[in-house]
């Protein structure tokens, strides 16, 4: 059996980068690309993606140290956060303004590679999933566990890779009533996840056990 952190942040990561969202977004980006352009972009993106959450996996709590905000209080603003992304998922919100950005990135002549804005950031890496990593970590209390979460993040992101890499083709598969249908039932999911980081943020808070 998959150790339960891994599988905890495996869904997390998953709900909140969303490689099925982010697929068609990317699509839609690189239509005037060529297919070589295009996979070099994804997988640039990918790995601009991974370099700025690993750098808050690893210096976010030190972050937060510094600007003297408690991990729960933390755990608490990060839940919320996760909760309003999951509320735009299921009422297909976030994907209306994922759409928005694309087509200002696309209305400007002048840029070209999509791979750090909008891709990397803020679609992959934006502040839920910032909030998620650091959140996860926290979890984290042995090396074991740590290397599980960071498990968990490759898996998500390697699949990321993929979904955008087979953004064309996948599109056409899914279609876009599936992909709203699985949309709305990770928003679900996620809503659920942002909840229990609430609950243990005001339990940790307020020391209840």
């Amino acid at each position: 059996m998959l150790p339960e952190l891994f599988i905890s942040a495996f869904v997390t990561l998953f709900v909140v980068i969303d490689p099925p969202g982010c697929a068609p977004i990317y699509a839609g980006l690189t239509k005037e690309a060529s297919p070589a352009q295009a996979r070099n972009m994804a997988l640039r993106a990918t790995f601009i993606g991974a370099v700025i959450l690993v750098i808050f996996a690893f210096f976010g709590e030190a972050l937060l140290g510094a600007l003297h905000i408690q991990l729960d209080s933390f755990r608490i603003a990060g839940g919320l956060m996760l909760f309003w992304i999951a509320f735009e998922m299921v009422f297909e919100k976030r994907t209306k303004r994922r759409e928005e950005r694309a087509d200002k990135v696309n209305a400007d002549p002048e840029v070209e590679d999509v791979s750090v804005f909008p891709m990397a950031m803020p679609m992959l890496a934006g502040p839920g999933a910032i909030a998620a990593i650091m959140l996860l970590m926290n979890e984290a209390e042995t090396t074991a566990e740590t290397i599980e979460v960071f498990a968990a993040l490759g898996s998500v992101l390697f699949i990321t890779a993929l979904a955008l890499v087979a953004a064309g083709p996948l599109i056409r598969l899914l279609g876009d009533k599936v992909e709203a249908v699985i949309t709305r039932l990770l928003g679900v999911l996620l809503a659920a996840l942002a909840a229990q980081y609430v609950i243990d943020g005001i339990k940790g808070n307020f020391g209840i056990a």
